[in-house]
């Protein structure tokens, strides 16, 4: 039962999905109040309906319903309910249905949450949502149906993959595509304001929230997949450069992109052109992870299916939107004005040579992903390209970026001189040099690159505390003028300071992990005992034991470093209904890094044994989880909330378009 009442659910949304791709645009065009009032109401009773059929496939997973082929393929009764549950997007059919879901809550809070919105503005960014919802509701239904009857049932089912039977699965996927499908709102606003002929600074402020919501929500489930993989593949790393990686990676590094140029263009009302480029560019880099995860084209371990038929109906998504509006882009680009201009040193030209960087950082990655595809498609070559590629054309980008992050607050609009800039930058660049200096004095010549990204770490934390040192006026004003300049501060800045700061503690905790991880391989017996530098460990014992749908053997260390003890354990875990085998590590953490512990395949009496000492490693995803809750500070920003009204006295918009003729 459930499973007719989700794919009706599923079809009620698809016509409602093609009624608002059309009913509201023709409304915008005729000024029809009434009829994008109607793309209002679609987007909500779509938003509705849509959570009404994902409600009904979870009902079928938790409820073990095996005469779906779905759940008969995904889960088993021996499965604990948590992972039943979170299995309802652990396959590709279920994962569609969520980010379709995702995407019909997204143009329900346009809709709901849009009052200060431009009416007509409104109605044409509902218009693509509904378009958007069209093609991915299509492509669940006719491809992808997930309420799928299995004539007969299944007497049990075949489980889910046991690499996916962590909690990691309840939240990973959930927050990766809050962000991919977050830009999805971007894309709509870039495209509407090119039919509609406006852009402008209100257009930049109903936009920011959007977008900061999607980087927020990325960045927390690029920070949680690492982690994900750190502990539970037993490989000790903390980023492969896996295609499906780089395929968060890239909307990530355009929507920052995004981010900072919207800001531009809402201060000073520049930047037009390559705001509206951005947002259209950031949503095909997410469809675009969405057709590697699908399409077969690539290995992966993130795979969710090799389907060729998927790939290719997700590819002519990807060249439709963004060809379309890639061509309205270049039909309307000439029309845009220039906006406000800015002296070479000045915020907007720290800001637009930050964009740069990032862009260039994304072809980048793009080019290594996409590389070995193109090769194949040319002479039948297989080869890989891996983190020696990236190491010298990613990083080389990267570093000068970094250095750029704390210049761009420093300085003011439209106009600055270097010795000013330098004046409010000089302590974090003195500390910063101080770090580099002691710490080849202490490591060693052959640290000199290591050095220099700690001490790029400190540059970023120092010139984001420095941000509120200059806005409370330290050393300028009493202590009472500087409290109730912070106090008064807005949300967006501290989110800023955060972010910065988060930046700062991932960039020290990669250099130290890169330079400094050391690590040891050896097979050991029960009583044995070897050393990794300064670190002993004993294999004190092994035992058998049984999960509630899996095998485990289990081996239990000691390590003792000088006086200090601790005890790990580490188990290899049998499934005896897919016959898959994981790795559980034990992970003892501290503030100057990890110990890291893996058994892998027996070796005589005792056991292969890969021991891992990761100096700052948990600085990677503490920074990158500080930068996630930077954005959302962000977004309690009471600016950010209210937006632009809807109607102001205002002659005339910051910057804007000529309406086309």
């Amino acid at each position: 039962m459930w499973g007719e009442v989700g794919h009706f659910a599923l079809i009620l949304a698809f016509v409602l999905a093609i009624a608002q791709s059309a009913v509201p645009l023709i409304g915008a065009a005729r000024g029809d109040p009434a009829r994008m009032a109607f793309g209002r109401a679609a987007a909500l009773w779509q938003a509705l309906f849509v959570t009404a059929s994902f409600a009904a496939l979870v009902a079928m997973f938790v409820g073990l319903d095996l005469s779906y082929a779905v759940v008969a393929q995904h889960t088993h009764s021996t499965q604990p309910l948590i992972y039943r549950f979170a299995a309802t997007w652990g396959n590709h059919e279920g994962s569609m249905l969520l980010w379709v879901l995702i995407l019909a809550v997204f143009g329900g809070a346009v809709a709901w949450f849009g009052d200060n919105l431009r009416e007509t503005l409104q109605a044409r960014v509902l218009a693509v949502q509904g378009l958007i919802g069209t093609a991915f509701l299509a492509f669940l239904l006719f491809t992808s149906n997930p309420f799928e009857r299995l004539s007969p049932a299944a007497l049990d089912g075949k489980e889910l993959n046991p690499l996916l039977q962590d909690p990691g699965l309840a939240l990973h996927p959930p927050l990766l595509y809050f962000g991919y499908v977050g830009f999805s709102v971007a894309f709509a606003f870039a495209v509407a304001a090119l039919i509609e002929g406006r852009v402008d600074a209100a257009w930049a402020r109903w936009v920011r929230p959007w977008v900061l919501a999607a980087w927020t929500s990325l960045t927390a489930g690029i920070a949680l997949g690492s982690f994900w993989a750190y502990y539970e593949l037993g490989w000790g790393g903390w980023w492969f450069w896996d295609p499906v990686e780089n395929a968060s990676l890239m909307p990530w590094l355009l929507g920052t992109a995004l981010l900072h140029s919207a800001l531009v263009l809402e201060r000073r009302g520049a930047l037009i052109s390559w705001t509206i480029l951005l947002g259209i560019l950031t949503f095909s880099l997410s469809l675009v992870g969405t057709f590697l995860v699908r399409s077969g084209i690539l290995t992966s371990v993130h795979a969710f299916a090799v389907d060729a038929e998927r790939g290719v109906f997700i590819l002519a998504m990807i060249i439709g939107f963004t060809g379309a509006a890639l061509a309205l882009f270049a039909w309307r680009a000439p029309a845009m004005k220039s906006g406000a201009m800015f002296a070479p040193v000045s915020r907007e030209a720290g800001l637009t040579a930050n964009n740069l960087f990032l862009m260039a950082a994304t072809a980048t990655v793009f080019l290594g992903t996409f590389y070995p595809v193109i090769v194949d498609a040319l002479n039948g070559d297989k080869i890989s390209v891996g983190p020696p590629f990236y190491a010298v054309t990613f990083v080389p980008i990267v570093l000068p970026l970094l250095l750029l992050v704390s210049v761009g607050p420093m300085l003011t609009w439209k106009s600055d001189r270097l010795p000013a800039l330098w004046q409010r930058l000089k302590w974090p660049a003195i500390a910063s040099l101080l770090l580099f200096a002691a710490t080849v004095a202490i490591a060693g010549i052959g640290s000199t690159l290591a050095a220099f990204g700690l001490g790029l770490g400190l540059w970023l934390v120092a010139g984001a505390v420095a941000i509120l040192v200059r806005r409370a006026r330290v050393g300028q004003a009493s202590g009472d003028i500087s409290w109730r300049l912070l106090r008064t501060t807005p949300l967006a800045v501290y989110g800023m300071v955060l972010a910065h700061a988060g930046l700062g503690f991932t960039t020290a905790g990669v250099s130290a992990m890169s330079a400094w991880e050391t690590s040891k391989v050896v097979a050991m017996q029960p009583g044995a005992t070897e050393t990794l530098g300064d670190l002993q460990v004993t294999l004190t014992g092994m035992r058998l034991l049984q999960g509630p749908n899996y095998q485990a053997e289990q081996a239990t260390f000691l390590f003792r470093r000088g006086s200090h003890l601790f005890e790990l354990s580490s188990e290899r875990r049998v499934y005896p209904v897919s016959g898959s085998q994981t790795t559980e590590a034990g992970i003892h953490v501290e503030l100057l890094g990890n110990t890291y512990v893996a058994i892998g395949e027996p070796s005589g009496d005792g056991v292969v044994v890969r021991v891992y000492n990761h100096p700052l490693v948990g600085w990677i995803w503490a920074g990158a989880l500080l930068m996630s809750l930077g954005g959302a500070v962000s977004l309690g920003d009471r600016r950010l909330r209210v937006g632009v009204p809807q109607r102001r006295a205002a002659a005339a918009p910051v910057a804007a378009m000529a309406p086309a003729e």
